[in-house]
């Protein structure tokens, strides 16, 4: 059995201003963001970690590093953020004005309607994230793991693997730093959560 601590990144600037969807954009974490990552540290110390995982962004590897105290973090492109095409860089507030259709579509089908028109779909996100989890699996039968994501991507991946529709996504809370821990079984893959959203 494979234990995983899934975190979502520390705070940006833009998830303070608004929580704008950032995406792809690489920006750095905010003092609030290194306090809270620090805490995961206090939280993590007492476990034996086999290996750290992060997005390659710097908000995630940053993230890493100082909730695992290590600097070895392997960083793998599955993990990054999702791609929100034109609705980057701004909140929900600014965008879905400029195209309701499109956030009717998202809300509806997140699967197959790629976000702001020309960016990921759900599906294509799963399938990238879930192909990591799998490998990791593989690498990793059982021990502790260490993966630092998105928030985004993280709740994707959970609904997927919980059999909830791709659309009830938002129904998973991922707070910045906050600990998400689940097993994976080396024989089926199986997901089962132990902790979401929580301070050990």
């Amino acid at each position: 059995m494979l234990n995983i601590y899934l975190l979502r990144h520390g705070e940006t600037q833009w998830n303070a201003d608004g929580n704008r969807y950032c995406g792809r954009t690489d920006i750095p974490l905010t003092k609030k963001g290194i306090s809270q990552a620090e805490l995961v540290h206090d939280q993590l110390k007492h476990i034996d970690l086999d290996a750290v995982y992060s997005s390659p962004l710097q908000r995630a590897l940053h993230t890493a590093q100082i909730a695992s105290g290590k600097n070895e973090v392997i960083t793998d492109e599955r993990l990054i953020e999702f791609s929100f095409g034109n609705w980057e860089g701004k909140t929900k507030e600014e965008f879905i004005p400029e195209d309701p259709a499109l956030w009717d579509s998202w809300c509806d089908d997140p699967g197959t309607t790629n976000a702001g028109v020309t960016g990921e779909t759900a599906n294509e996100v799963v399938m990238r994230v879930n192909n990591f989890f799998e490998f990791l699996l593989k690498k990793f039968p059982s021990g502790n793991v260490l993966v630092v994501g998105h928030n985004g991507i993280n709740r994707f991946y959970l609904a997927f693997k919980l059999s909830m529709q791709l659309k009830n996504y938002r129904r998973l809370v991922q707070q910045n730093s906050s600990i998400t821990m689940f097993t994976l079984d080396s024989l089926n893959g199986e997901l089962s959560l132990q902790l979401l959203n929580s301070r050990l």
